[in-house]
């Protein structure tokens, strides 16, 4: 398929697994297109043999070169249109595209996403862990300085993560999250859509013992940290601030919403205490 303008660079997402998961959009853009880019051609040609559709399909994977890239974009440019797929799921989220995809738009090409199911997406849902927000960070570096202050960045934050990690890695790196956080809540997706797919409950510590002998493409899902709780102002701090605040001239009414939104406590014993501060006498240097 080509056309006059530029052409077009479709994103398409791939099943994870389960090959009925394919989109009926994605098999009909995989029909239209001139030509595939994967970062595996033999299962990509597997995947289109399945559902019978012959293509030119060409290698586009992590070590793909700038040559190579302008090679594709210069073509795209001239009005040709390709589908760009991985292994399984979407293109450039911790698979290879996101070069492409930026090149491609400077080209002026337009670039279009074919969505589809995500293994982010389904750990996340059957987790149970979130009902809004959540980070994805990908695989965790293999070791060193950057692996620690990934798995500081894991599990501080205050909201669940979700990580990829390779089945011959997961036990150590569930083993050094364990070391961090045991009793952390996490949901491993082992396999997810396939014939064995598997999902495991616990703590960190729990999954850490059930790991070693685990086979399968791997999805984490980690809780979000416990938010820690305000420190408490000693009674003589306490004091010192809502003197401080009747001084320039808040009303005790204010003065308790304010401290409220503050500090956790009683708002009656908060309240009772702005009200002995503003009898006191007002002190003369006189």
């Amino acid at each position: 398929m080509s056309s006059s303008g530029p052409g077009k660079l479709y994103l398409v997402a791939t099943p994870i697994g389960n090959l009925g998961d394919i989109t009926l959009r994605a098999l009909e853009t995989l029909r239209a297109v001139s030509w595939v880019l994967a970062e595996d051609t033999r299962r990509t040609r597997a995947l289109l043999t399945h559902f019978e559709i012959k293509k030119t399909v060409l290698n586009f994977d992590a070590h793909a070169s700038e040559a190579s890239i302008a090679k594709y974009v210069e073509r795209l440019a001239l009005g040709e249109e390709a589908a760009l797929v991985t292994d399984a799921g979407t293109p450039s989220v911790s698979d290879p595209g996101a070069e492409l995809v930026s090149a491609a738009v400077s080209a002026g090409v337009q670039v279009i996403p074919i969505p589809g199911v995500s293994a982010v997406t389904a750990a996340i849902a059957v987790s149970g862990l979130s009902d809004g927000a959540f980070s994805f960070l990908g695989f965790p570096p293999r070791a060193g300085t950057k692996r620690a202050e990934f798995f500081a960045r894991v599990l501080g934050s205050s909201e669940p993560v979700v990580l990829f990690e390779a089945p011959h890695r997961i036990a150590r790196t569930l083993l050094d999250l364990a070391e961090l956080a045991p009793a952390r809540s996490a949901v491993l997706c082992r396999e997810l859509t396939k014939l064995h797919e598997q999902v495991l409950r616990g703590t960190l510590g729990e999954l850490a013992e059930k790991a070693e002998n685990l086979r399968g493409e791997m999805t984490l899902v980690i809780d979000g940290a416990e938010p820690e709780a305000p420190a408490q102002a000693g009674p003589e701090e306490l004091d010192a601030e809502i003197r401080t605040l009747l001084d320039a001239g808040e009303t005790p009414r204010d003065i308790v919403n304010l401290l409220a939104q503050r500090r956790a406590g009683d708002r009656r014993e908060l309240y009772r205490r702005v009200t002995e501060l503003a009898r006191e006498p007002v002190s003369s240097d006189s």
